[in-house]
């Protein structure tokens, strides 16, 4: 059901905790599955310096989180910008169908944590980030496009029209 990197990450996550001063603090969740997802960045000259997490959730919930530290810390935040679940879900050599919805949480909770440091240096995230939804199976539709804003029919784990 689980590969063995999902495996490792949830017996072994890397990167757990918090980060007292932290530069950008994102947290998402998913009300339909109880997911909640915490992320820290130090961020210094535009570098992920450090990256830390808080997850309260599945096995998969914990992998995902795990992973998408992995895959920034050290980056820019340009870098940074582009994670997406597809490549939190390929570093781990992919997840059950019903969980994809754990790697969309990861990459917005990285999304909310970046929104969040630049709005503490007094800039505008949405045209940067883009928005950001809280709970990721709010049924919010973007009006010009009418895609689900949320997750953008990939997660696999609800019900919406996509």
């Amino acid at each position: 059901m689980y590969t063995e990197k999902v495996m490792d990450h949830f017996f072994n996550p890397r990167n757990v905790g918090e980060i007292e001063n932290a530069s950008g603090i994102g947290e998402v969740g998913n009300a339909k599955c109880g997911d909640i997802m915490r992320i820290y960045l130090d961020i210094k000259n535009d570098i992920i310096q450090d990256v830390k997490f808080k997850t309260f959730g599945c096995g998969a919930a914990v992998a995902t989180s795990s992973m998408a530290t992995e895959l920034i810390k050290g980056k820019s935040i340009e870098d940074a910008l582009k994670l997406t679940n597809k490549a939190v879900t390929e570093a781990l050599d992919g997840l059950p169908p019903v969980k994809i919805h754990c790697s969309v949480l990861a990459e917005q909770a990285v999304k909310a944590a970046l929104s969040d440091y630049y709005t503490k240096q007094g800039i505008d995230p949405e045209p940067i980030v883009g928005k950001i939804v809280a709970d990721i199976h709010e049924h919010e539709h973007d009006e010009e496009e009418h895609q689900h804003v949320s997750c953008s029919g990939n997660c696999g784990g609800c019900s919406c029209e996509h």
